[in-house]
């Protein structure tokens, strides 16, 4: 699809790939509305693009916000694209997790999205074509140690993401999923980063994922995941999960010594390098972590 003059919703257009996508849509031309729960990261994002673009903040979790956000692309009168992007993360083993959090995170995660799109596909379908976009993860094809409610949310989002696609084939809005590997964006604690540094996962940054979620909207391409080996994994995982298993139960104490030393993003902490055997393979794994 051509994406010059097209209005675009974007979720969670303050965070780090929603703000790199926004940029890069901004650069061909496309009319946004940008949604975020913060205004003023809203504002600061649009004064970076001349203040071109419309925002709306709003907290997608709740009724009040969905109907708001609603409310203002009804007045547009139509809209090409939606793009489920907001989402959180928790990393912390899960008998530790609170029931809040649990319910947080896949409200946010999966919920909302499911009950956004529900609430704005009248308006898409006024297009002559468009597309919803989720953006999803690894771990919506992977489960992994320690981040049990957040692959269970995009497991959730990959599943609605593929039915609803085959509901709509005889419409003409099209649903695409992508699945971004480990990303540096402040939803990762510094306990995640580590993480990664010492496994040797590697980390996209915010642009690299931009980039391929413009690619996929101008080509329509139904499911994209970022990065080798992790789509030879994704592919090993469907076909024999128990090799995913035995090499996931290597790692598994180092996970749950970072999940237990898990501090906010603002924190600083040095992880001891025992943690990890850096100089084995075996242990190394670059199973991607979140986006």
């Amino acid at each position: 699809m051509n994406i010059k003059d097209k209005v675009i919703v974007i979720t969670g257009a303050s965070g780090g790939i929603g703000q790199a996508t926004s940029l890069s849509l901004h650069q061909r031309q496309a009319k946004l509305i940008l949604v975020a729960r913060n205004a003023e990261k809203l504002k600061d994002l649009n004064r970076q693009m001349n203040d071109q673009h419309q925002i709306v903040a709003a907290d997608l979790s709740t009724q009040s916000g969905r109907q708001k956000l609603l409310s203002y692309c009804e007045s547009v009168g139509h809209i090409d694209m939606l793009i489920n992007n907001a989402g959180i993360s928790d990393f912390v083993e899960f008998e530790r997790n609170s029931d809040e959090k649990i319910n947080e995170l896949i409200n946010i995660n999966l919920v909302s999205p499911m009950l956004l799109t529900k609430a704005l596909l009248p308006t898409l379908a006024k297009a002559k074509e468009s597309i919803i976009l989720n953006v999803g993860s690894s771990f919506g094809t992977i489960g992994y140690p320690c981040f049990t409610t957040y692959c269970a949310s995009k497991f959730g989002l990959k599943g609605f993401s593929e039915s609803l696609k085959r509901e709509l084939q005889d419409q003409t809005t099209k649903v695409l999923y992508m699945a971004p590997r480990a990303t540096k964006t402040s939803i990762n604690t510094t306990a995640v980063e580590q993480l990664n540094k010492q496994l040797g996962n590697t980390v996209d940054s915010p642009q690299i994922v931009a980039k391929a979620i413009i690619e996929q909207l101008v080509k329509e391409s139904d499911r994209v995941a970022i990065g080798w080996p992790e789509k030879l994994f994704l592919k090993i995982n469907g076909l024999f999960p128990s090799l995913v298993d035995g090499a996931i139960a290597k790692q598994l104490q180092h996970i749950k010594n970072f999940a237990r030393l898990n501090v906010s993003v603002d924190s600083v902490i040095e992880f001891p390098k025992s943690h990890v055997n850096e100089n084995s393979d075996s242990e190394r794994g670059n199973l991607s972590s979140i986006n």
